[in-house]
């Protein structure tokens, strides 16, 4: 069911952003605020600012921002209500529920019994582990002869489901749990030719999946007798379910997210036993794709934790080509990625338990390589010198770095490309924008094949720079002054929406109202300003106030980071300006008529700006009837008009 909004607030209210983000960082008082090594990522020096007035926090490094809720919803991984939850179990606060609608109901009811259902088989397993001579006798010894401990089978909630063909099935009847339930957990199948259901993961030893916050959401089995005659898999796992998604979940990620944030990188395995080995082995910062293909959300649940990611795959030639397979996908995601290859004939499990954990660790320092070295070196002496096999190597270093979105990266990349294959810049560079064309053209001709990410506004600029530079005084020019104009109006609504105006001239008028009249009719040409702007207009008919915590603790996360952006500076001004120098700063709060007025001008200027350039352009490329130009004339003289009046209103040089 859902939290009503009075407990919901009773939540925010007990849990102070200073208190709750105390527990995971050390955090020490600043003036009013309080401040932080940012726990998102890795820095020395804090830039993670918290104010306790506001109940909000900003990162000046990153990015991230939030209140108390958003923060234990990032840092661990939950949803809104499961974060909502965890803070009212710390603060001893009691749930007070809503009632959902019958579908709500019936798809939170089945979710929460999916979740329970599975924990039960969990503890089923574990118990066929320890408490049963099938168990103990075959095995408990696979898991021993694997090296791991019982502190690291406890960890994982290693188990073993027992030969019976309906051994848990049986057991779950009898605890109450319906039949149609622990089939839709995927702990059941169907026999084809008799139709009898019977256990999915008999005879094999267990490795739950944990999702985020711990909850177990699936299992991965894996058989105990290697017959060459037999034709089970060798390993199996759950099938897709409604808590269960193969995609975008990882193996170890629960027990590996702390020691993600703290060491900022993330070591990305094939296997299970790989990421149990190297746990015991005290290198807890590693996950594995589970055998899969790796997909952008599990990339991006990565990213949730660090930016940095060093792939252990195995040293054979299929174990190499899967782990480039995924690397321009990482790159695509912006995050920074290493490969690492063992010797031959080994992987992360056998190899640490080879070498140990110290030797292993420096292993990985002195073998990490960026994609365009570990594909130089894993190539080059195969391409010799034939010259169509070094152009196309060259050609695949080239898409790789293609894929990075961050400019300057993408440069250095090249740099290192040139002096590896000792080519000139400028012939790379080409290449690589034959490869933003071509991206260019498939997305404009809206034929973008499938898999194929449209490419960013960044990247159409940067390409179009290169192509034939733009000057800034065209129509581009006027688009980021129509942002940076808009933005400003936005921003204060949000931060001075609910405040009279002019107290003395105009009593009663509000911010909000002021703006919501002159800009009536005006289509902001950013999406989020005009979901804010709907949000104003709705409140403001319903006579309703909006002061800024309800945009700084909203639940849409973008409307909330942009209005913790608008309330936080990184700095503040000393008090010294007006204690000892007795030298007065005129704040916002009190010139608001005139930040309103100047900012609706503006903003009508940067419009009729565009509109101007566009005329400019339709008349500068015109080849049609003469009649027709002197209309386009006429409106260039009435658009210059309405330019020049605003100008000499806002007191600006006028345009010629």
């Amino acid at each position: 069911m859902r939290i009503d909004p009075e407990t919901v607030e009773r939540i925010k209210q007990a849990a102070a952003v200073a208190d709750v983000i105390g527990d995971y960082v050390t955090v020490k008082k600043k003036g009013a605020n309080y401040w932080a090594c940012c726990p998102f990522h890795g820095e020395k020096t804090p830039s993670f600012s918290i104010s306790p007035s506001k109940g909000i926090y900003k990162c000046f490094g990153c990015g991230k921002a939030g209140d108390s809720v958003r923060f234990v919803m990032d840092i661990e991984g939950l949803g809104y209500g499961e974060a909502l939850r965890h803070l009212a179990k710390k603060y001893g606060i009691d749930i007070q529920e809503e009632e959902m609608t019958d579908d709500q109901i019936l798809r939170q009811n089945e979710r929460e019994s999916l979740f329970i259902m599975l924990d039960y088989a969990k503890e089923f397993f574990k118990k066929q582990l320890y408490d049963t001579e099938e168990g103990k006798s075959i095995a408990l010894p696979y898991f021993k002869e694997r090296g791991f401990s019982d502190s690291t089978l406890q960890a994982f909630d290693l188990g073993y489901s027992p030969e019976a063909w309906d051994a848990l099935l049986k057991s779950a009847l009898k605890q109450g749990f319906s039949q149609e339930i622990i089939e839709k957990a995927g702990l059941v199948t169907q026999k084809n030719e008799e139709g009898k259901v019977y256990d999915r993961f008999r005879n094999r030893v267990i490795f739950p999946i944990h999702n985020v916050s711990g909850k177990i959401i699936a299992f991965g089995a894996r058989i105990l007798r290697n017959d060459a005659k037999s034709s089970q898999a060798k390993y199996l796992n759950s099938p897709e379910t409604e808590v269960y998604h193969k995609s975008s979940s990882l193996y170890g990620i629960h027990q590996a997210k702390n020691e993600l944030r703290r060491l900022d990188v993330c070591y990305l395995v094939e296997g299970y036993t790989d990421v149990i080995s190297l746990h015991q082995a005290g290198i807890k910062n590693v996950v594995a794709s589970s055998g899969t293909s790796l997909t952008i959300e599990q990339i991006k649940l990565i990213g949730r934790f660090t930016q940095h990611i060093t792939v252990l795959y195995d040293g054979d030639s299929a174990g190499i080509k899967a782990a480039l397979r995924g690397m321009d996908l990482i790159l695509e995601e912006g995050l920074q990625v290493n490969l690492v290859v063992f010797p031959e004939g080994q992987d992360p499990d056998s190899y640490v338990r080879k070498i140990g954990s110290e030797a292993f660790v420096e292993y990985i320092k002195k073998e990490s390589k960026d994609i365009i070295s570990f594909q130089a070196n894993l190539f080059l002496q195969e391409a010799g010198d034939d010259p169509f096999k070094r152009s196309e190597l060259i050609k695949e270093m080239v898409l790789s770095i293609s894929k990075i979105p961050d400019a300057i990266q993408r440069s250095l990349f090249i740099q290192k490309t040139s002096s590896l294959m000792r080519l000139e810049e400028d012939v790379l560079l080409a290449e690589m924008n034959k490869i933003h064309l071509k991206n260019l053209k498939q997305r404009g001709g809206g034929n973008s094949p499938t898999g194929t990410s449209p490419i960013s506004s960044q990247a159409y600029t940067e390409v179009q720079n290169l192509i034939e530079p733009v000057s800034e005084t065209g129509v581009e020019s006027y688009q980021n002054l129509a942002f940076y104009q808009e933005s400003e109006c936005i921003r204060l609504l949000v931060n001075f929406g609910h405040l009279e105006i002019n107290p003395e001239k105009a009593p009663g008028v509000s911010v909000t109202q002021y703006l919501l009249e002159e800009l009536d009719g005006v289509l902001f040409q950013m999406p989020l300003f005009n979901k804010l702007m709907d949000i104003c207009k709705t409140e403001f008919k319903n006579s309703n106030s909006l002061k800024p915590e309800f945009y700084l603790h909203h639940t849409d996360e973008e409307i909330q980071r942009f209005a913790i952006d608008c309330s936080s500076e990184k700095h503040n001004l000393s008090s010294t300006w007006k204690d000892r120098h007795e030298i007065k700063v005129t704040n916002e709060a009190e010139m608001l008529e005139d930040l309103a007025y100047k900012n609706v001008l503006r903003l009508r200027k940067v419009y009729n700006d565009q509109r101007l350039q566009e005329s400019l352009d339709l008349m500068a490329n015109f080849q049609g009837d003469p009649n027709d130009m002197n209309d386009l004339l006429v409106n260039f003289i009435r658009l210059k008009e309405v330019q020049k009046n605003i100008s000499q209103e806002l007191g600006t040089v006028i345009e010629k």
